[in-house]
C-alpha cells in the first residue's frame, strides 16, 4: 500500500525542489499537491487541512526563507509532519497485574481473531504467557478460528461452545488463567458489520468486568474515511489505548494510517503486514511510508550543511 500516495507526493516534490524563493503565493500550490495526494489517499479532510496548514506556517518562518535551499527544507517539514501525523515514539503495550487483560475491538472482517492470535505469538516471544480467550458468542466460526490460531502458535484457547453469556465466558477465563499460570489474556470480541449499540454495551460491560490494561480497536487498511467514524465511536464508548491496523499488504489507500492517530489521539500499536502470524509488527505502518523519506533527509541534510559551509568560506 502508499505506493500511490508516495507518487502523488513525489510529483508534487518535484514542484517544491525547484524552488529558489519562497512566497506565500508558490508555498500555497505546491501544498495544494500534497493536499489532493492526502485526500486521494483517503486521509480524513480535517486530518488533511491541519497538516497542510501546519507545514504552510513552518514553510513561512524565516529558516526555510533564508536557507540555500528553501524547496528542500519544506519536503524535509512534510517529512517530518508525516513522521508526527504516524506518531513520532514507539508506543508499546502497557501491561500491569496478574493476570493482565487485552481486549480486542472493531467491526466484523476487520481481523480481530487473525490479530489475536498474532498478538499472542509475539508476546509469547517477549516472555509472557498469553490465553486466547474466544469470547465472540455470535459467530461459531470464530471460536474454531481462534483455536487453530492457538494450535499454530502454540498457545492455549479458552472456550465455552455453546456459551452465549460473554461475562460468564469472560469469569470463566479469568480463573482459568489464574489456576494455569498464564499472564495476559486476548480476548476476542464480537464485530458486527457496522456499529451498533447492543454490540458496545456488550463490550463495555464486559470491559467494566475485566479492566484491561489496554483496550486495542482492529482496524482494515482499506477502510478509508469511515475509520475516522468507526474509530471515534469506539473510543468515546470504550477509551481505547490504540490500534491494530490490518491488511496492510493489500492495496489500501492508507488514509485510515495518516487519520487514525490524529482524530482519537491514541499510536497505531501494531500492524498485519500478511496472512501469517509472524507477519505483526509494532509500528510497522510507520516505516512502510516514511521509511525512504527518512533515507531521502539524510541526504538532504547532508547536502545542505555542506553548502551552508560552502556559502560561508565563499562569503570570507
Amino acid at each position: 500500500m502508499f505506493d500511490s500516495l508516495s507518487g502523488k507526493l513525489q510529483d508534487a516534490f518535484k514542484n517544491l525542489r525547484g524552488l529558489g524563493k519562497i512566497s506565500e503565493s508558490n508555498v500555497g500550490d505546491s501544498l495544494r499537491e500534497v493536499r489532493l495526494a492526502l485526500l486521494e489517499a483517503d486521509v480524513n479532510f480535517k486530518v488533511a487541512r491541519d497538516f497542510i496548514e501546519r507545514v504552510k506556517a513552518k514553510s513561512l518562518g524565516q529558516e526555510v526563507i533564508q536557507s540555500i535551499q528553501p524547496g528542500q527544507q519544506i519536503i524535509k517539514l512534510i517529512h517530518e509532519e508525516l513522521v508526527d501525523l504516524l506518531g513520532s515514539a514507539n508506543a508499546g503495550l502497557q501491561l500491569s497485574g496478574n493476570p493482565s487483560c487485552i481486549l480486542m475491538v472493531g467491526l466484523h472482517g476487520s481481523g480481530k481473531t487473525t490479530s489475536s492470535g498474532k498478538l499472542g505469538k509475539l508476546l509469547l516471544k517477549q516472555g509472557r504467557t498469553p490465553l486466547l480467550v474466544a469470547a465472540d458468542v455470535y459467530r461459531p466460526a470464530a471460536m474454531d478460528q481462534l483455536e487453530k490460531l492457538g494450535q499454530q502458535a502454540q498457545l492455549p484457547v479458552y472456550v465455552h461452545h455453546g456459551a452465549t453469556d460473554v461475562l460468564k465466558i469472560a469469569r470463566e477465563a479469568l480463573d482459568f488463567a489464574r489456576a494455569n499460570n498464564r499472564n495476559t489474556l486476548i480476548f476476542d470480541t464480537a464485530g458486527r458489520l457496522q456499529i451498533d449499540e447492543p454490540l458496545v454495551q456488550e463490550l463495555v460491560r464486559l470491559r467494566d468486568l475485566v479492566k484491561p490494561q489496554e483496550t486495542l480497536l482492529i482496524l482494515d487498511a482499506a477502510t478509508g474515511q469511515e475509520a475516522v467514524n468507526v474509530a471515534t465511536h469506539f473510543d468515546q464508548a470504550l477509551t481505547i489505548t490504540g490500534s491494530v491496523l490490518t491488511k496492510l499488504d493489500g492495496d489500501a489507500r492508507g488514509g485510515a494510517a495518516l487519520s487514525l492517530k490524529a482524530v482519537t489521539g491514541k499510536p497505531i500499536k501494531f500492524a498485519g503486514v500478511g496472512e501469517k502470524l509472524e507477519e505483526f509488527e509494532p509500528r510497522k505502518v510507520r516505516r512502510i511510508l516514511v521509511g525512504h523519506y527518512e533515507m531521502r533527509c539524510e541526504i538532504l541534510e547532508s547536502t545542505i550543511y555542506i553548502l551552508r559551509l560552502w556559502h560561508t568560506r565563499e562569503d570570507r
